[in-house]
Formats: structure tokens, sequence, C-alpha cells
């Protein structure tokens, strides 16, 4: 499938996959971040229920603090 990640195309060798197994795929690990599927913002609690799918916009963010 292929998808737009963070601005950039995507070409994962699955039909569909969850916010958390893209996360796993990606290894993206840092904690504070937030995720959007197509504009829409996915609580961390459905990670593992949000299905991403063929042509689907995401959008991972890194929440960073400082002074």
């Amino acid at each position: 499938m292929k998808i737009r990640l963070n601005n950039r195309d995507e070409e994962i060798e699955r039909q569909s996959l969850t916010v958390s197994e893209l996360l796993a795929y990606k290894k993206y690990t840092f904690r504070l971040r937030t995720v959007k599927v197509n504009g829409v913002y996915i609580h961390p609690d459905l990670y593992d229920s949000t299905i991403i799918r063929d042509g689907d916009n995401v959008q991972v963010i890194y929440l960073m603090s400082g002074g």
C-alpha cells in the first residue's frame, strides 16, 4: 500500500496496518507524540484499533519542550 507519512510518500508491503503497527514498523519510539490520520487526531488508546489504509495521509508529530 502507499501512504503519505509526514509529507513523504511511503510504500509498505501490506494491505493495511494499525497505528501501533506503523509506529513499530518505522521504529518511532519517542513517547511524547501526536498522531493524525487524514487530519483526524488519534487518541493513544485507539492506536491498536485505528486502521491505516492505502492512500491515507498520516502525520506523526513529536512534542518537545524547552526554554
